[in-house]
């Protein structure tokens, strides 16, 4: 249909009678990403420094709304417009140009996917390390020098794999969870 490069169906506007998320739902995609196990990791090693719990919260709110300004900017064409950010980027950065910033996204994201699937991964080795204790006990199949066990190793591939099967299933298969737990969490 479109033999050139610079069109794919990802690439596509998303019609508007396709756009199902509202304003609701990208509130809890931001309280559900501002409320997360690296954030509370945080909080506890800023209270481990020296900070009051209060101080702590302050700044993790303060950062975490820093950082949403410049995401509703971002994202406000793909919003209204229905557009991925390489297609936005386009505009500023040239054809060729958008590839940059798009890239950088990327490597952030796969960055930030490693550190929440390995964190996954653990919370989920220690819940089988109840259920099956020999789990501490496996054959190592990585050197030494490696620093990787066996049992949390499988645990991280089996949350990785949960993570493949979300991401399979799409972004609409986790809107409803998303506000579940924007409601519930902080509560």
């Amino acid at each position: 249909m479109h033999p050139n490069s610079l069109f794919s169906e990802d690439l596509a506007p998303v019609p508007a009678e396709r756009r199902s998320w509202n304003t609701w739902n990208y509130a809890a995609l931001w309280i559900s990403m501002s409320l997360c196990i690296p954030t509370y990791m945080l909080a506890s090693s800023l209270i481990e420094g020296g900070m009051n719990w209060w101080q702590a919260i302050l700044t993790i709110f303060l950062g975490n709304l820093v950082v949403l300004v410049p995401m509703i900017l971002n994202g406000h064409a793909g919003a209204k417009y229905g557009i991925p950010f390489p297609v936005f980027a386009r505009a500023s950065f040239g054809t060729r140009g958008a590839n940059i910033p798009a890239m950088l996204r990327a490597i952030v994201a796969c960055g930030w996917f490693g550190i929440q699937t390995w964190i996954g991964g653990f919370a989920l080795y220690q819940m089988f390390r109840v259920w099956f204790p020999s789990l501490d006990h496996l054959p190592q199949i990585f050197p030494a020098w490696f620093g990787l066990q066996t049992g949390p190793a499988i645990s991280f591939v089996l949350f990785w794999l949960l993570n493949m099967y979300v991401v399979y299933l799409g972004v609409e298969s986790i809107k409803k969870l998303l506000v579940f737990k924007a409601f519930f969490l902080p509560v």
